[in-house]
């Protein structure tokens, strides 16, 4: 479980609420459910417009990522590359094809498939080059998804609040309910800048993150294949797959 995120989310609603409360306001003075619906319902509604329905499914697939850590361990990947090339180096490449990849990643399995069935070094390289730029293609077009409702939840909640003043335009005779429309109104905004930059903004940059540390994991794994099918040295391999471990952000 990745608490930094729950700790980022607690930050922000604690924030918030001190704000209101050292003021003399209570939080339950920034719930309206009308300003709510029009920032969130104009939101997805716009969302909906501009993608795919897979796309739009599986940036929601993504939304776990965010909480919980990756399940590519690349110190655990760099000792399972080294002790196939040492293996491979002693025994041959087709020894390999008795090891017990079924748990691993599909990545991780269709390389040595490849490497098994004696697939040519510059093919094999081309096809799983392939394969980890069109996923980080395809993650990265579910990223912008919430980079887009990020981008448009503000504006939505500037056309809430215009509506919410004219609403409270049918109390221009009575000032008491006039100031409390106003209040009402201005909600929206805050919804659609707060659900920006609290939510969907950060969201998106969470999911590049993590697709990010997956792309150098299936690097790793590459080169690290590439390595065993040339025969290199293990200890040279070692050294090769450890830059990818120091260089790990996630």
């Amino acid at each position: 479980m990745n608490k930094l995120s729950f700790v980022g989310f607690l930050i922000i609603l604690s924030s918030v609420s001190f704000t209101q409360i050292y003021h003399g306001s209570s939080f339950s003075a920034l719930l309206d459910l009308p300003a709510l619906v029009i920032v969130l319902g104009g939101t997805l509604g716009a969302i909906l417009i501009q993608t795919s329905a897979r796309q739009f499914f599986h940036a929601l697939s993504l939304l776990p990522s965010i909480f919980l850590y990756s399940h590519f361990s690349l110190s655990e990947q760099s000792k399972r590359l080294h002790k196939w090339s040492e293996q491979s180096r002693k025994k041959g490449l087709l020894t390999l094809e008795n090891e017990n990849i079924e748990t691993l990643d599909h990545f991780t399995q269709k390389s040595i498939a490849m490497l098994v069935d004696g697939c040519d070094e510059y093919a094999l390289q081309d096809i799983l080059q392939q394969d980890i730029e069109l996923e980080s293609e395809h993650n990265e077009r579910s990223a912008q998804i919430y980079e887009s409702m990020g981008g448009y939840s503000p504006t939505i909640g500037i056309i809430g609040a215009v509506l919410g003043l004219i609403q409270a335009m049918n109390y221009l005779d009575k000032p008491d309910q006039l100031g409390a429309g106003i209040a009402v109104a201005f909600l929206a905004t805050i919804y659609g800048v707060g659900l920006a930059n609290f939510l969907f903004l950060p969201v998106a940059n969470k999911i590049r993150l993590h697709y990010q540390y997956i792309a150098l994991y299936r690097e790793m794994t590459l080169v690290g294949i590439l390595a065993i099918l040339k025969g290199e040295n293990s200890l040279l391999l070692e050294r090769r797959l450890q830059n990818y471990i120091d260089k790990a952000s996630y």
